[in-house]
């Protein structure tokens, strides 16, 4: 059995200093073998830096995911193309910097990590659930060379999907898509932890949101003030990142490491003596 924690997307800076509080001990109480963080929202709320990416992967991530925000930051667009630790998602259009997907190994285990991001209430990019038929069917054979870290068998190995997205229906539909082929489908985006955790049918661990991290004493992450003048007065306010203590959320999942197949999925409270 090998455990992996994934955690929700990384908000400001209240987020960064909780991440790199709570995660090393959560790896170490955990005994985890293998961890994803979305930091789409770290560099201020919206996209990442080289300087927040390294104190996200300094906190003990393996492979830093995210989402529609990541393109914020201009610079960093030179980063998503040479840090291979870091992912876009991969169902936008050719051309663009940066991969959608990642095959690594670690301690003797192999690990498929694959990004990819919503259509419905969101842009209309390519579709997440053919973009992952070609991944996955790629995952042995022909694959582009900036890909190979290591030459990856056939299953089975450990397939984890940060979805980010939007509508609970997309996120649910793409987790009985994938059935068998996944081990651990999380959603992200929405910013609020859902109590849907559960092992689908197919063997594959589940939660339609895995949170954020960050304060959470606000409006998904950010400051309530500004997010309720938006709301009443319908003004585009600039956001800001909501002040005070950050605390992360996330799951943990167990899965069979001869067989793909998640055994559990647990979710990491708000805070790091609250656990379910």
């Amino acid at each position: 059995m090998v455990r992996t924690i994934m955690i929700g997307d990384v908000v400001g800076e209240p987020g960064l200093t909780a991440l790199e509080r709570e995660l090393p001990s959560l790896i170490r109480e955990y005994k985890a073998d293998f961890v994803v963080v979305n930091g789409e929202n770290a560099a201020d709320g919206f996209g990442m830096t080289g300087q927040t990416l390294n104190r996200i992967l300094q906190s003990g991530a393996d492979v830093v995911t995210s989402g529609n925000h990541v393109w914020e930051e201009r610079e960093f667009w030179s980063v998503l193309e040479n840090d291979e630790r870091v992912l876009r998602p991969a169902n936008y259009p050719p051309g663009i910097p940066g991969r959608g997907w990642l095959k690594t190994r670690k301690n003797g285990v192999f690990w498929l990590v694959i990004n990819l991001q919503g259509r419905d209430k969101m842009k209309s990019i390519d579709c997440p659930f053919r973009t992952f038929d070609a991944i996955f069917s790629a995952r042995g054979d022909t694959v582009p060379e900036r890909h190979k870290i290591y030459e990856m068998p056939y299953p089975p190995f450990i397939t984890l999907i940060d979805f980010h997205a939007e509508s609970t229906k997309e996120k649910e539909a793409l987790g009985f898509y994938l059935g068998a082929r996944a081990s651990v489908i999380v959603g992200t985006h929405t910013h609020v932890q859902t109590a849907d955790n559960r092992v689908l049918p197919g063997g594959a661990a589940y939660i339609t949101d895995i949170g954020m991290t960050g304060v959470q004493n606000s409006v998904i992450g950010m400051d309530t003030r500004i997010c309720v003048d938006r709301a009443v007065k319908q003004v585009l306010y600039h956001m800001e990142c909501a002040q005070g203590e950050g605390s992360v959320q996330g799951v943990v999942a167990e899965i069979d490491e001869n067989t793909g197949k998640a055994l559990s999925i647990k979710r990491i409270g708000h805070t790091a003596s609250e656990r379910d």
